[in-house]
């Protein structure tokens, strides 16, 4: 969502240094972008305040005496680690009433995510010169075969990614049956803590036995990737794979895979999109409705 942002500041700002700081189980995904100089991977928890460990962070940032900083998070506690470091222009939106830790300060939030965050490349009341830059990652050819080897990876190939971290809503229930009529091995893809998703499906079954490094390899030499709306649809995308993404409870509208060889499928019943974590009605219709020969339609459309 943020590389048009980080490519756009490339443009309007030639030779700058442009680091980018992330969580530790995503920053391997800032490298392959080619936008990026630096990338400081932090072990902070979703939700924790670690209030110790951000001031040691702030101690380090000011060191390096950067001129910006730009947060992309809403939260207070995300915008507190750059008004620490001393960081004299620190941009963002309101969020949760940033006033003061934040300078620069956009609000009119865009639905939009990747124009959302290409906005703070601009001046507060300025919209973003359309069309956006295009989302991609690079892969080095003879690493990515390296680790397709290692998990014992051959031939053609589809990825499928049956999780989604933020909740069973977003799951689609029937990769099972999908696997079995695809006509192409399979490789099941996820973190651990997508098992219970990925259960049955069969095929090459590396739930959480690879690194993100690892997967954006598999993902790069797939023929094929089909996912629910989640981290792993969106790597697809950037790395130029044709992908049939599966959205249930949330919406394309806001957070879409990189267009180009993606189709996205959404039922769109009236209580869709939710954005909760389970059904709150219980029918689960977005996802349970969505049928196989539905998916298939689309893979053959690719």
């Amino acid at each position: 969502m943020a590389q048009p942002l980080l490519a756009r500041l490339r443009e309007k700002r030639p030779g700058i240094k442009l680091d980018v700081l992330a969580p530790e189980w995503v920053a391997s995904v800032a490298p392959r972008m080619p936008e990026v100089d630096e990338v400081i991977a932090v072990p902070f928890r979703h939700g924790a305040l670690q209030l110790g460990s951000r001031w040691r962070l702030a101690r380090t940032l000011k060191a390096r005496a950067y001129d910006e900083a730009i947060v992309l998070p809403n939260s207070w506690k995300a915008a507190l680690v750059p008004f620490l470091a001393d960081i004299p222009r620190r941009t963002g939106y309101v969020g949760e009433a940033r006033y003061g830790l934040l300078n620069r300060l956009y609000r009119r939030p865009d639905k939009a995510m990747r124009r959302h965050y290409a906005r703070l490349a601009e001046a507060p009341d300025a919209e973003p010169r359309q069309p956006l830059p295009e989302v991609r990652l690079r892969v080095d050819p003879a690493h990515a075969a390296a680790t397709r080897t290692r998990f014992g990876i051959e031939g053609r190939y589809a990825v499928l990614c049956p999780g989604a971290e933020y909740g069973p809503a977003k799951r689609w229930p029937y990769f099972p049956q999908l696997a079995a009529r695809l006509g192409l091995p399979t490789v099941v893809l996820g973190s651990a803590k997508d098992a219970s998703a990925a259960a049955g499906v069969g095929g090459n079954n590396l739930v959480g036995k690879t690194t993100l490094d690892e997967a954006m390899d598999i993902i790069a030499g797939a023929e094929l990737v089909v996912s629910n709306d989640s981290g792993l649809m969106h790597v697809a995308a950037a790395l130029g794979r044709p992908l049939v993404a599966l959205f249930g409870s949330s919406s394309p509208e806001k957070t879409p895979p990189q267009a180009g060889r993606s189709r996205v499928l959404w039922l769109k019943p009236e209580c869709s999109p939710c954005f909760e974590r389970e059904c709150p009605l219980g029918h689960f219709r977005c996802m349970r409705e969505m049928s196989v020969d539905m998916v298939l339609k689309e893979v053959q459309a690719l």
